[in-house]
């Protein structure tokens, strides 16, 4: 398994991994395309690969100084439990201390466990939520945040 960072040219996979995961944020093609331009905010995307170079997980991230959201996390069904998503959320940690970010801030679907408890796990402490943020279907969203030392 290697993560790299992303180029435009993984939009099309990134999409197809984001479609079979119904707690994941859904963005357009153009949003994903402006994630990758320089101008306006600095943004982290990372893609994690298995065998043959397919496209297992992904990663975006903004960095709102002095601190970073992360906007979108998303593992393959396949390659679930197995450490993926912790390996993208301590990319993002590691790059959010290279730039000397105080924290990182996130909200998940109440009913995503799996996320939930790898933000736990990973040091985050739930901080509010947010009635029916989300849409389809709706549901609230759960805040959370990470104090970098």
């Amino acid at each position: 398994m290697q993560i790299r960072s992303a180029t435009a040219a993984d939009i099309p996979s990134i999409m197809q991994l984001e479609r079979q995961s119904p707690t994941a944020g859904h963005w357009t093609a153009e949003q994903y395309r402006e994630a990758f331009q320089r101008d306006g905010a600095t943004r982290l995307v990372l893609i994690a690969e298995g065998k043959e170079t397919s496209t297992v997980g992904f990663l975006v991230a903004q960095h709102l100084a002095p601190e970073w959201e992360l906007e979108n996390i998303v593992v393959a069904p396949t390659a679930r439990r197995k450490g993926l998503g912790k390996r993208l959320l301590d990319a993002l940690l590691a790059a959010a201390k290279k730039t000397n970010s105080k924290s990182v801030f996130l909200e998940v679907r109440e009913s995503n466990t799996a996320a939930r408890t790898l933000y736990e796990t990973a040091g985050f402490a739930q901080t509010g939520r947010r009635k029916s943020y989300y849409t389809n279907p709706p549901e609230d969203a759960i805040l959370y945040r990470l104090n970098l030392p």
